[in-house]
Protein backbone atom coordinates (compact mmCIF):
# COMPACT_ATOMS: atom_id res chain seq x y z
CA UNK A 1 0.00 0.00 0.00
CA UNK A 2 1.38 3.60 -0.91
CA UNK A 3 2.40 5.97 1.91
CA UNK A 4 -0.80 7.85 0.46
CA UNK A 5 -2.97 5.48 0.82
CA UNK A 6 -1.79 4.81 4.13
CA UNK A 7 -2.56 7.77 5.13
CA UNK A 8 -5.46 8.35 3.85
CA UNK A 9 -7.08 4.70 5.72
CA UNK A 10 -5.21 5.98 8.88
CA UNK A 11 -6.69 9.54 8.65
CA UNK A 12 -10.58 7.59 7.82
CA UNK A 13 -10.09 5.28 10.76
CA UNK A 14 -9.69 8.05 13.36
CA UNK A 15 -12.77 9.51 11.69
CA UNK A 16 -14.71 6.54 12.22
CA UNK A 17 -13.06 6.36 15.83
CA UNK A 18 -13.84 10.00 16.37
CA UNK A 19 -17.84 9.60 15.31
CA UNK A 20 -17.82 5.98 17.43
CA UNK A 21 -16.63 8.07 20.41
CA UNK A 22 -19.13 11.15 19.92
CA UNK A 23 -22.26 8.44 19.63
CA UNK A 24 -21.10 7.33 22.69
CA UNK A 25 -20.90 10.36 24.72
CA UNK A 26 -23.69 11.78 22.94
CA UNK A 27 -25.63 8.88 24.14
CA UNK A 28 -23.92 8.85 27.76
CA UNK A 29 -25.09 12.29 27.78
CA UNK A 30 -28.46 11.58 26.93
CA UNK A 31 -28.87 9.66 30.71
CA UNK A 32 -31.18 11.79 33.07
CA UNK A 33 -33.28 10.51 36.41
CA UNK A 34 -36.38 9.80 36.00
CA UNK A 35 -39.10 12.94 38.16
CA UNK A 36 -41.22 10.56 39.63
CA UNK A 37 -45.16 11.19 39.59
CA UNK A 38 -45.69 13.33 42.85
CA UNK A 39 -48.21 13.42 45.12
CA UNK A 40 -51.08 13.66 42.79
CA UNK A 41 -52.44 11.91 40.07
CA UNK A 42 -51.26 13.49 36.89
CA UNK A 43 -53.76 11.49 34.68
CA UNK A 44 -56.34 13.63 36.18
CA UNK A 45 -55.26 16.34 37.97
CA UNK A 46 -57.14 18.83 40.06
CA UNK A 47 -58.31 22.13 38.57
CA UNK A 48 -55.63 23.66 41.32
CA UNK A 49 -52.60 22.40 39.82
CA UNK A 50 -53.59 23.20 36.17
CA UNK A 51 -53.92 26.49 36.78
CA UNK A 52 -50.14 26.90 38.59
CA UNK A 53 -48.98 24.84 35.61
CA UNK A 54 -50.99 27.63 33.87
CA UNK A 55 -49.16 30.54 35.74
CA UNK A 56 -45.85 28.94 35.36
CA UNK A 57 -46.14 28.94 31.44
CA UNK A 58 -46.99 32.37 31.71
CA UNK A 59 -43.82 33.11 33.81
CA UNK A 60 -41.80 31.40 31.51
CA UNK A 61 -43.30 32.98 28.81
CA UNK A 62 -43.75 29.83 26.53
CA UNK A 63 -46.30 30.86 24.36
CA UNK A 64 -44.07 33.72 22.70
CA UNK A 65 -41.61 31.05 21.34
CA UNK A 66 -44.30 28.13 20.37
CA UNK A 67 -46.56 30.42 18.73
CA UNK A 68 -46.46 31.50 15.38
CA UNK A 69 -47.66 35.00 13.83
CA UNK A 70 -51.28 34.56 13.49
CA UNK A 71 -50.78 31.03 14.23
CA UNK A 72 -52.61 28.96 17.67
CA UNK A 73 -51.52 29.08 21.22
CA UNK A 74 -48.63 26.55 21.46
CA UNK A 75 -49.33 24.59 17.91
CA UNK A 76 -45.24 26.25 16.96
CA UNK A 77 -43.95 27.24 13.47
CA UNK A 78 -42.53 30.27 14.90
CA UNK A 79 -39.02 30.39 12.69
CA UNK A 80 -35.96 31.99 14.60
CA UNK A 81 -32.63 33.47 12.88
CA UNK A 82 -29.71 31.67 14.08
CA UNK A 83 -26.12 32.34 13.07
CA UNK A 84 -26.24 28.61 11.37
CA UNK A 85 -29.95 28.96 10.18
CA UNK A 86 -32.98 29.62 10.31
CA UNK A 87 -35.02 26.69 13.18
CA UNK A 88 -38.59 26.41 13.87
CA UNK A 89 -40.32 26.18 17.45
CA UNK A 90 -42.33 23.19 18.18
CA UNK A 91 -46.32 21.96 18.34
CA UNK A 92 -46.54 21.58 22.25
CA UNK A 93 -50.27 21.01 22.42
CA UNK A 94 -51.63 17.56 23.32
CA UNK A 95 -52.20 16.64 20.36
CA UNK A 96 -50.84 12.83 20.06
CA UNK A 97 -50.29 12.80 16.13
CA UNK A 98 -48.12 16.48 15.62
CA UNK A 99 -47.74 17.52 19.29
CA UNK A 100 -46.97 16.33 23.16
CA UNK A 101 -49.75 14.57 23.35
CA UNK A 102 -47.84 11.09 23.98
CA UNK A 103 -45.31 12.41 26.05
CA UNK A 104 -44.45 10.88 29.34
CA UNK A 105 -43.93 13.38 32.65
CA UNK A 106 -40.92 12.09 32.22
CA UNK A 107 -40.27 12.73 28.55
CA UNK A 108 -41.68 16.04 29.43
CA UNK A 109 -38.96 16.97 32.43
CA UNK A 110 -36.20 15.61 29.81
CA UNK A 111 -36.87 18.27 27.01
CA UNK A 112 -37.85 21.05 29.36
CA UNK A 113 -34.77 20.62 32.03
CA UNK A 114 -32.50 18.49 29.97
CA UNK A 115 -32.94 19.72 26.55
CA UNK A 116 -33.71 15.73 24.87
CA UNK A 117 -36.46 15.37 23.13
CA UNK A 118 -38.54 12.15 23.03
CA UNK A 119 -36.86 11.31 20.04
CA UNK A 120 -33.82 11.13 21.86
CA UNK A 121 -32.22 14.42 19.67
CA UNK A 122 -31.18 17.47 22.00
CA UNK A 123 -33.14 20.21 21.26
CA UNK A 124 -31.25 23.37 19.70
CA UNK A 125 -30.24 25.92 22.81
CA UNK A 126 -33.03 28.69 20.99
CA UNK A 127 -34.76 25.98 24.20
CA UNK A 128 -33.47 27.83 27.06
CA UNK A 129 -32.98 24.13 29.01
CA UNK A 130 -30.00 25.84 30.48
CA UNK A 131 -32.28 27.87 32.61
CA UNK A 132 -35.23 25.80 33.25
CA UNK A 133 -32.88 22.78 34.56
CA UNK A 134 -33.02 25.49 37.83
CA UNK A 135 -36.73 24.54 37.74
CA UNK A 136 -38.26 22.55 41.36
CA UNK A 137 -39.78 19.21 39.86
CA UNK A 138 -43.26 20.30 41.46
CA UNK A 139 -43.11 23.45 39.15
CA UNK A 140 -42.35 20.44 36.19
CA UNK A 141 -45.18 18.24 37.33
CA UNK A 142 -47.70 21.61 37.48
CA UNK A 143 -46.53 22.30 33.62
CA UNK A 144 -46.45 19.29 32.54
CA UNK A 145 -50.59 19.05 34.22
CA UNK A 146 -51.52 21.92 32.28
CA UNK A 147 -49.71 21.71 29.36
CA UNK A 148 -51.59 17.75 28.98
CA UNK A 149 -55.14 18.81 30.16
CA UNK A 150 -55.21 22.87 30.07
CA UNK A 151 -54.22 23.71 26.51
CA UNK A 152 -56.14 23.22 23.31
CA UNK A 153 -54.74 20.33 21.24
CA UNK A 154 -53.79 21.68 17.55
CA UNK A 155 -53.21 19.16 14.51
CA UNK A 156 -50.12 21.32 13.27
CA UNK A 157 -47.12 19.31 11.89
CA UNK A 158 -43.81 20.50 13.04
CA UNK A 159 -41.73 22.33 10.69
CA UNK A 160 -38.20 21.32 9.31
CA UNK A 161 -35.51 23.48 10.11
CA UNK A 162 -33.47 25.60 7.25
CA UNK A 163 -29.85 24.37 8.64
CA UNK A 164 -27.74 22.87 5.69
CA UNK A 165 -25.99 19.45 6.58
CA UNK A 166 -23.46 19.13 7.95
CA UNK A 167 -24.27 21.83 10.16
CA UNK A 168 -27.58 19.68 10.97
CA UNK A 169 -26.16 16.95 12.22
CA UNK A 170 -27.78 16.48 15.66
CA UNK A 171 -25.05 14.45 17.75
CA UNK A 172 -22.64 17.27 17.94
CA UNK A 173 -25.69 19.19 20.27
CA UNK A 174 -25.82 16.36 22.85
CA UNK A 175 -21.79 16.90 23.10
CA UNK A 176 -22.16 20.74 23.72
CA UNK A 177 -25.07 20.01 25.90
CA UNK A 178 -23.00 18.08 27.94
CA UNK A 179 -20.08 20.45 27.80
CA UNK A 180 -22.09 23.45 28.50
CA UNK A 181 -25.54 23.50 29.63
CA UNK A 182 -25.69 22.80 33.62
CA UNK A 183 -26.81 20.15 35.87
CA UNK A 184 -30.20 19.92 36.59
CA UNK A 185 -30.18 21.26 40.40
CA UNK A 186 -33.26 23.65 41.37
CA UNK A 187 -31.70 26.57 42.64
CA UNK A 188 -30.72 26.70 46.80
CA UNK A 189 -33.36 29.39 47.97
CA UNK A 190 -31.88 29.60 51.08
CA UNK A 191 -28.80 31.58 50.16
CA UNK A 192 -30.29 34.08 49.28
CA UNK A 193 -31.56 36.48 52.54
CA UNK A 194 -35.25 37.07 52.37
CA UNK A 195 -38.44 35.55 50.77
CA UNK A 196 -38.79 37.81 48.27
CA UNK A 197 -35.01 38.37 46.74
CA UNK A 198 -35.15 34.41 46.48
CA UNK A 199 -38.48 34.09 44.66
CA UNK A 200 -36.90 36.64 42.09
CA UNK A 201 -33.65 35.13 42.07
CA UNK A 202 -35.81 32.05 41.13
CA UNK A 203 -37.95 33.81 38.64
CA UNK A 204 -34.85 35.59 37.12
CA UNK A 205 -33.11 32.55 36.76
CA UNK A 206 -35.36 29.90 36.14
CA UNK A 207 -38.78 30.32 34.70
CA UNK A 208 -37.87 33.79 33.34
CA UNK A 209 -34.53 32.94 31.87
CA UNK A 210 -33.82 36.24 31.31
CA UNK A 211 -30.38 35.46 31.25
CA UNK A 212 -30.60 33.72 27.91
CA UNK A 213 -31.54 36.85 26.41
CA UNK A 214 -29.50 39.38 28.69
CA UNK A 215 -26.24 37.57 29.29
CA UNK A 216 -23.60 38.03 26.89
CA UNK A 217 -22.07 34.46 25.58
CA UNK A 218 -19.03 32.93 24.41
CA UNK A 219 -17.74 31.96 20.68
CA UNK A 220 -19.25 28.52 21.24
CA UNK A 221 -22.69 29.94 22.08
CA UNK A 222 -22.86 29.08 26.03
CA UNK A 223 -23.75 31.86 28.37
CA UNK A 224 -20.87 33.42 30.47
CA UNK A 225 -22.56 32.95 33.57
CA UNK A 226 -25.71 31.28 35.38
CA UNK A 227 -26.21 33.69 38.27
CA UNK A 228 -25.04 36.36 39.99
CA UNK A 229 -21.71 35.30 41.52
CA UNK A 230 -20.52 36.37 37.87
CA UNK A 231 -20.64 39.71 37.16
CA UNK A 232 -21.43 38.77 33.37
CA UNK A 233 -24.63 37.82 34.49
CA UNK A 234 -26.92 40.02 32.93
CA UNK A 235 -24.64 42.16 32.03
CA UNK A 236 -25.78 42.91 28.37
CA UNK A 237 -26.04 40.04 25.82
CA UNK A 238 -26.34 39.87 21.81
CA UNK A 239 -28.15 41.36 19.21
CA UNK A 240 -31.74 39.22 19.13
CA UNK A 241 -33.47 40.39 15.69
CA UNK A 242 -31.57 43.47 15.23
CA UNK A 243 -31.72 44.66 18.96
CA UNK A 244 -29.38 44.50 21.72
CA UNK A 245 -30.47 42.81 24.98
CA UNK A 246 -29.51 45.49 27.94
CA UNK A 247 -27.79 45.74 30.74
CA UNK A 248 -30.12 44.55 33.53
CA UNK A 249 -27.62 44.98 36.90
CA UNK A 250 -26.97 48.07 38.10
CA UNK A 251 -24.41 50.05 36.08
CA UNK A 252 -25.52 53.68 36.25
CA UNK A 253 -25.38 54.60 32.66
CA UNK A 254 -26.05 51.58 30.29
CA UNK A 255 -27.78 49.12 33.30
CA UNK A 256 -30.95 49.35 35.81
CA UNK A 257 -28.59 51.70 38.78
CA UNK A 258 -30.70 54.96 38.39
CA UNK A 259 -33.70 52.52 37.90
CA UNK A 260 -36.12 52.10 41.25
CA UNK A 261 -37.53 49.08 42.33
CA UNK A 262 -41.04 50.94 40.74
CA UNK A 263 -39.46 51.70 37.53
CA UNK A 264 -38.56 47.94 37.01
CA UNK A 265 -42.01 46.75 38.18
CA UNK A 266 -43.51 49.74 35.63
CA UNK A 267 -41.73 48.50 32.80
CA UNK A 268 -42.64 44.56 33.27
CA UNK A 269 -45.86 45.68 33.87
CA UNK A 270 -46.78 48.45 31.49
CA UNK A 271 -43.40 48.32 29.36
CA UNK A 272 -42.86 51.37 30.43
CA UNK A 273 -41.86 53.82 33.20
CA UNK A 274 -42.17 57.15 34.34
CA UNK A 275 -38.44 58.09 31.80
CA UNK A 276 -38.02 55.46 29.80
CA UNK A 277 -39.76 52.82 27.99
CA UNK A 278 -39.17 48.86 26.16
CA UNK A 279 -37.82 49.32 22.67
CA UNK A 280 -37.72 45.88 20.24
CA UNK A 281 -40.17 43.39 19.87
CA UNK A 282 -38.55 41.12 21.65
CA UNK A 283 -38.94 42.35 24.94
CA UNK A 284 -42.07 44.16 24.16
CA UNK A 285 -43.30 40.28 23.55
CA UNK A 286 -42.24 39.21 27.16
CA UNK A 287 -44.44 42.12 28.89
CA UNK A 288 -47.47 41.83 26.25
CA UNK A 289 -47.44 38.16 27.11
CA UNK A 290 -45.71 37.58 30.15
CA UNK A 291 -44.74 40.13 32.68
CA UNK A 292 -48.07 42.08 32.47
CA UNK A 293 -49.84 38.38 33.76
CA UNK A 294 -47.81 38.14 36.62
CA UNK A 295 -49.00 38.96 40.17
CA UNK A 296 -47.85 42.10 42.07
CA UNK A 297 -45.59 39.89 44.44
CA UNK A 298 -43.40 38.48 41.82
CA UNK A 299 -42.78 41.76 40.17
CA UNK A 300 -42.27 43.00 43.27
CA UNK A 301 -39.51 39.80 43.72
CA UNK A 302 -37.97 40.39 40.58
CA UNK A 303 -37.43 43.78 40.94
CA UNK A 304 -35.90 43.16 44.33
CA UNK A 305 -34.02 40.57 42.90
CA UNK A 306 -32.48 42.65 39.90
CA UNK A 307 -31.50 45.95 42.27
CA UNK A 308 -29.55 43.69 44.86
CA UNK A 309 -27.31 42.94 41.54
CA UNK A 310 -23.79 45.22 41.85
CA UNK A 311 -22.30 46.89 38.67
CA UNK A 312 -21.40 44.43 35.58
CA UNK A 313 -18.18 44.76 33.75
CA UNK A 314 -17.32 48.30 33.30
CA UNK A 315 -18.72 50.57 30.71
CA UNK A 316 -17.39 53.15 28.31
CA UNK A 317 -20.49 55.54 28.71
CA UNK A 318 -21.48 58.00 31.69
CA UNK A 319 -23.87 60.28 32.08
CA UNK A 320 -24.32 63.44 34.33
CA UNK A 321 -27.43 66.01 34.49
CA UNK A 322 -26.63 69.05 31.85
CA UNK A 323 -29.00 71.49 30.12
CA UNK A 324 -25.90 72.69 28.20
CA UNK A 325 -27.66 71.16 24.84
CA UNK A 326 -31.62 72.28 25.64
CA UNK A 327 -30.28 75.59 26.54
CA UNK A 328 -28.46 75.61 23.10
CA UNK A 329 -31.21 74.23 21.26
CA UNK A 330 -33.78 76.76 22.70
CA UNK A 331 -31.51 79.62 21.77
CA UNK A 332 -30.91 78.69 17.80
CA UNK A 333 -27.64 77.16 18.28
CA UNK A 334 -28.36 74.09 16.19
CA UNK A 335 -25.27 74.60 14.02
CA UNK A 336 -24.19 71.27 13.79
CA UNK A 337 -26.13 69.11 11.20
CA UNK A 338 -27.09 66.36 14.36
CA UNK A 339 -28.92 69.03 16.15
CA UNK A 340 -30.69 70.07 13.12
CA UNK A 341 -32.28 66.24 12.33
CA UNK A 342 -32.84 65.84 16.25
CA UNK A 343 -35.10 69.26 15.55
CA UNK A 344 -36.83 68.56 12.47
CA UNK A 345 -37.38 64.68 12.68
CA UNK A 346 -37.23 64.11 16.96
CA UNK A 347 -38.25 67.09 18.87
CA UNK A 348 -42.06 67.08 17.92
CA UNK A 349 -41.94 64.40 20.57
CA UNK A 350 -39.25 64.47 22.30
CA UNK A 351 -38.88 68.05 22.57
CA UNK A 352 -35.45 70.00 22.76
CA UNK A 353 -34.71 68.74 26.77
CA UNK A 354 -34.71 65.54 25.48
CA UNK A 355 -37.56 64.92 28.52
CA UNK A 356 -40.00 63.89 26.46
CA UNK A 357 -43.86 63.17 28.23
CA UNK A 358 -42.65 60.97 30.88
CA UNK A 359 -46.19 59.50 30.40
CA UNK A 360 -46.26 59.45 26.34
CA UNK A 361 -42.65 59.26 25.50
CA UNK A 362 -39.52 58.26 26.46
CA UNK A 363 -36.92 60.12 28.12
CA UNK A 364 -33.50 60.40 26.10
CA UNK A 365 -31.75 62.43 28.52
CA UNK A 366 -29.65 59.34 30.66
CA UNK A 367 -31.66 56.19 28.93
CA UNK A 368 -30.08 52.89 29.31
CA UNK A 369 -30.72 51.94 25.52
CA UNK A 370 -29.58 55.37 24.73
CA UNK A 371 -26.17 54.72 26.84
CA UNK A 372 -25.39 51.19 25.85
CA UNK A 373 -22.25 50.83 24.38
CA UNK A 374 -23.24 49.46 21.56
CA UNK A 375 -25.65 51.78 19.54
CA UNK A 376 -27.61 49.09 17.64
CA UNK A 377 -30.90 49.46 19.09
CA UNK A 378 -30.43 53.27 18.65
CA UNK A 379 -29.76 52.93 15.39
CA UNK A 380 -32.44 50.85 14.45
CA UNK A 381 -34.53 52.33 16.29
CA UNK A 382 -34.12 55.45 13.76
CA UNK A 383 -34.09 53.62 11.20
CA UNK A 384 -36.48 51.09 11.79
CA UNK A 385 -39.34 52.76 14.20
CA UNK A 386 -40.89 50.65 17.30
CA UNK A 387 -44.03 50.57 19.30
CA UNK A 388 -44.93 49.76 22.82
CA UNK A 389 -47.05 47.05 23.54
CA UNK A 390 -50.76 47.75 24.63
CA UNK A 391 -50.95 46.41 28.15
CA UNK A 392 -53.50 46.38 30.44
CA UNK A 393 -52.08 49.08 32.69
CA UNK A 394 -51.15 51.19 29.72
CA UNK A 395 -53.65 50.25 26.93
CA UNK A 396 -52.39 52.86 24.07
CA UNK A 397 -50.24 50.85 21.55
CA UNK A 398 -47.98 54.06 21.26
CA UNK A 399 -45.63 53.65 18.28
CA UNK A 400 -42.15 56.01 16.63
CA UNK A 401 -41.69 55.47 12.82
CA UNK A 402 -38.87 54.50 11.24
CA UNK A 403 -37.11 57.77 9.04
CA UNK A 404 -34.86 54.80 6.93
CA UNK A 405 -37.00 56.95 3.43
CA UNK A 406 -35.21 60.20 4.81
CA UNK A 407 -32.19 59.80 6.37
CA UNK A 408 -28.56 58.69 4.51
CA UNK A 409 -26.31 56.36 6.54
CA UNK A 410 -24.57 59.56 7.17
CA UNK A 411 -27.26 61.50 8.16
CA UNK A 412 -28.67 58.24 10.53
CA UNK A 413 -25.14 57.90 11.96
CA UNK A 414 -25.23 62.02 12.79
CA UNK A 415 -28.46 61.90 14.35
CA UNK A 416 -28.04 58.78 16.65
CA UNK A 417 -24.37 60.37 17.52
CA UNK A 418 -26.12 63.51 18.49
CA UNK A 419 -28.51 61.83 20.87
CA UNK A 420 -25.86 60.05 22.48
CA UNK A 421 -23.73 62.97 23.13
CA UNK A 422 -26.25 65.53 24.07
CA UNK A 423 -28.35 66.15 27.61
CA UNK A 424 -25.32 64.67 29.83
CA UNK A 425 -24.89 61.73 27.77
CA UNK A 426 -21.54 60.51 27.07
CA UNK A 427 -21.48 57.41 24.82
CA UNK A 428 -19.51 56.54 21.44
CA UNK A 429 -20.41 57.81 18.53
CA UNK A 430 -22.19 55.99 15.73
CA UNK A 431 -20.94 55.37 11.77
CA UNK A 432 -22.59 55.27 8.82
CA UNK A 433 -21.05 52.21 8.23
CA UNK A 434 -22.78 50.29 11.58
CA UNK A 435 -26.05 52.03 10.03
CA UNK A 436 -25.70 50.74 6.52
CA UNK A 437 -25.28 47.11 8.42
CA UNK A 438 -28.20 47.68 10.50
CA UNK A 439 -30.47 49.08 7.25
CA UNK A 440 -29.96 46.02 4.94
CA UNK A 441 -31.70 43.75 7.82
CA UNK A 442 -34.28 46.64 8.48
CA UNK A 443 -34.77 46.28 4.29
CA UNK A 444 -34.77 42.21 4.14
CA UNK A 445 -37.21 42.38 6.95
CA UNK A 446 -39.47 44.70 5.12
CA UNK A 447 -39.07 42.44 2.16
CA UNK A 448 -40.99 39.36 4.54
Amino acid sequence: MSNVKKGIAVVAAVAVVGVVAAFAYAKQATATKDIGPGAENLATPSAQLIEKGRYLAVAADCVACHTAPKGQPFAGGLSMATPIGAIHSSNITPDKATGIGNYSLNDFDRAVRHGIAQSGDTLYPAMPYPSYAKVTDDDMRALYAYFMHGVQPVSKPNLGHDIAWPLSINWPLAIWRKTYAPAVEPLVLSKYQGEALARGAYLVQGLGHCGACHTPRASTMQELAQDESNPAYLSGGPVIDGWLAVNLRSNPAGGLGRWTEQDIIDTLSKARNAHSAVIGTPMADVVAHSTQEMSPEDLKAIAVYLKSLTPGPDEKARYAVSDVTAKALKAGHDDTRGAQLYLDNCAACHRSDATSNAKVFPALAGNPSVLSDDPTSLIRLVLAGSSLPSTKGAPSALGMPGFAWRLSDDEAAQLVTFVRQSWGNQASAADAGQVAKIRKLVDAEAKH
